[in-house]
């Protein structure tokens, strides 16, 4: 493919501040069409981005023969269900994460995908961009050593839409759509940055827990993990904590040093070996997930290669199902 041209089906939050305008953004590719289920929501995205076509029906977008790739940004349980779709009608595809709200579905896709010929590509945009890349940086450069142990620590207090009634709670919070609450849409992000630093996960196991019953989800998990390269992991979760007791961290033991990191609020990368401590600020672009989108295009243009496929993503899901005690 010289040009690709686009089709979206879900045109939610994660296209406006996220990923949509970046589709533009690269060369050789455009946006060509938008799906949602919603007449008027369709029409005014479509309308505001100015994209030249608007679908109710994701079979006619797919089948749209100006559109060549597809673009899946539609809550977990629907991912499976699309990407066979487009797949089957020849057109690659790029997923949400995670690629599916469980991991049985996962190894569907890649059959289909096996099947077909047709790639399809997961969002784990932070692989790529830079501060997650100074973190690999770090750790291959052996800045604290060899890395011996991995702690992760997760806690924010309820939102405020989680005291609503049943009938009106997010999609995130239904496990059904979701696959498992908050850690079902965050801890992929963190297990697929992990295994990419460390290699896959061949032993999880999880205390999952509802604690304060606001929502169906697990609200408090406590794991613990072992990489393939021999080296054991924790983490904890909570969704419902003091405001006191907020963090998003990762910590890294080191034989020389450690290493601690954000993933979602970016924070100063911290580096403390024997010459004392050091901040690093990376900054990263403003749409988060520019590079691998690019990074896609230029591996459906024959020019690249994007290592967030399908296959690279299955795994997470099968430590998520392992945590939550789903298989």
């Amino acid at each position: 493919m010289k040009e690709i041209s686009w089709g979206f089906i879900g045109c939610g939050e994660v296209t406006e501040k996220k990923s949509g305008p970046a589709f533009n953004d690269v060369q050789g590719s455009h946006v060509e069409a938008v799906m949602c289920r919603s007449k008027e929501q369709a029409r005014f995205y479509a309308e505001r981005h100015r994209i030249p076509k608007w679908y109710t029906d994701a079979q006619e977008l797919i089948d749209d023969p100006a559109v060549n790739a597809i673009y899946i940004a539609t809550p977990p349980s629907s991912h499976v269900t699309y990407a066979i779709m487009a797949m089957r009608a020849g057109k690659p595809c790029y997923v949400e994460k995670p690629l599916a709200s469980r991991y049985a579905d996962c190894t569907r896709v890649n059959r289909i995908s096996q099947e077909t010929g047709v790639p399809c590509f997961v969002a784990y945009y932070r692989r790529y961009l830079p501060y997650f890349r100074k973190v690999k940086s770090l750790i291959e450069n052996q800045a604290i050593g060899k890395p011996v142990n991995v702690l992760l620590r997760f806690s924010v207090p309820p939102r405020g839409l989680d005291y609503q009634s049943q009938g009106k709670l997010s999609w995130r919070l239904n496990p059904d759509i979701s696959g498992g609450g908050y850690f079902y849409d965050l801890a992929p992000h963190q297990f697929d940055l992990l295994q990419d630093l460390f290699g896959v996960i061949t032993r999880a196991h999880g205390y999952p827990a509802n604690v304060a019953r606001l929502y169906e989800a697990e609200d408090t998990i406590s794991a613990c993990f072992y990489f393939e390269s021999g080296i054991p992991g924790s983490g904890s979760w909570c969704f419902v904590g003091h405001e006191s007791a907020r963090e998003d961290r990762i910590e890294i033991i080191g034989t020389k040093g450690t290493l601690s990191f954000s993933v979602f609020n970016y924070d100063p990368i911290k580096l403390i070996t024997s010459d004392g401590s050091r901040s690093i600020v990376v900054p990263n672009p403003p749409y988060v997930q520019l590079p691998i989108i690019k990074s896609v295009i230029e591996d459906l243009q024959g020019i690249g290669n994007c290592t967030c496929t399908s296959v690279s993503a299955t795994p997470t899901n099968w430590v998520l199902d392992r945590i939550l005690w789903k298989n």
